[in-house]
């Protein structure tokens, strides 16, 4: 779905992470407590301080807890107070008067915990195996590590692929750790990534690239893009992603399909070819039409056209360019994209 009508011709797309080559499905794979506490307990402080915050890992979290209360037909969790979502990093409450502080390595310690060896280790273990790793501190000390998987879209590896050989390049840029961006990088084919990135460090990336000269589109789905999403030159939202990127953006990849992408970009190179073409057409036409209306060839030759066979003559040139344009309507997707295994991404 178009919302405006920007170019498409883009020689560069930054791409987002979680919901955009992921499935935006996140799973909780492992814990690791680091202090002496029950895991029911430590999960209802964490799905409480999680239960407000709209990104895909917190609804990881807040589901993956449910499972300690299935007994229970009152699933609702202890009130969170002072909730606080730092975009980018994660979140902080006050859960059964102790803060809780959930999120990544650098909201730790700008909140001034210290991060002990062994989380080191569980955080590094968890990126190398291309998962996200979440630190959990409970009254100013951290007291677990919880491991994230979100497994990539099925063809995002063909949808890079495709689009280096349309020589378009391809980015991503991430609120994620370095060692989880870098390994699901690797695996897609994307060379040039930018991790741990705040919202405004993405709408700067896109605005450096713009200044290198390239033409940037921005495929997001989350809060933390739509600043990305205003700032390049085309924004795409995943039509599964929040209310707030969609309408930060100029087209919706309604399916969540990275191929849409492809195919978007492919329509509007065809697109201004026709537009190109309708032009020198039509200045053609009427470079040699209009002296010969005119009366160029009467005094050599003496013919001239009659005024309703110069009207018809316009007319047919206004139409020849409507015709032509309307041959759009028989797009069909490039056939590279028959080659590769796309399918469509279903959100429950």
């Amino acid at each position: 779905m178009l919302q405006c009508g920007n170019h498409l011709q883009v020689n560069c797309i930054v791409f987002d992470k979680t919901g955009t080559l992921t499935e935006g499905k996140p799973l909780v794979v492992s814990t690791r407590l680091l202090k002496q506490i029950v895991l029911r307990e430590f999960y209802e402080m964490v799905a409480a301080a999680e239960a407000n915050s709209e990104h895909p890992l917190a609804k990881a979290i807040v589901e993956y807890a449910k499972k300690f209360r299935e007994d229970e037909e009152n699933q609702t969790w202890p009130e969170a107070r002072d909730f606080t979502s730092i975009t980018g990093h994660g979140v902080k409450a006050i859960v059964q008067n102790k803060a809780i502080i959930v999120g990544n390595k650098s909201l730790m310690l700008d909140q001034g915990i210290h991060v002990p060896v062994e989380a080191e280790e569980l955080l590094a273990e968890a990126e190398g195996m291309a998962q996200t790793g979440i630190l959990v501190s409970i009254s100013g000390e951290l007291t677990g590590v919880i491991a994230i998987s979100d497994p990539l879209k099925p063809g995002a590896r063909d949808a890079i692929f495709i689009l280096k050989s349309m020589n378009i390049k391809s980015i991503m840029v991430t609120g994620d750790n370095k060692g989880t961006a870098y390994s699901i990088a690797k695996e897609v084919g994307i060379e040039m990534v930018i991790a741990e990135a705040k919202p405004e460090q993405k709408a700067e990336k896109v605005k450096e690239l713009q200044a290198q000269g390239y033409t940037v589109a921005m495929v997001g789905d989350g809060i933390n893009d739509s600043p990305a999403l205003v700032a390049a030159d085309v924004g795409m939202a995943i039509g599964a992603g929040t209310d707030i990127a969609i309408e930060a953006a100029d087209i919706v990849l309604m399916k969540s399909n990275l191929e849409d992408v492809i195919t978007a970009i492919d329509l509007s190179r065809k697109t201004f070819s026709r537009i190109r073409l309708n032009y020198v057409w039509a200045l053609g036409y009427n470079v040699l039409g209009i002296p010969i209306a005119a009366g160029l060839l009467f005094p050599a030759f003496g013919f001239r056209l009659p005024p309703w066979l110069a009207g018809a003559a316009m007319a047919t040139s206004s139409v020849s360019v409507v015709c032509w344009s309307l041959l759009l309507r028989n797009y069909t997707r490039p056939k590279k994209l028959d080659s590769h295994e796309f399918r469509e991404i279903k959100i429950e």
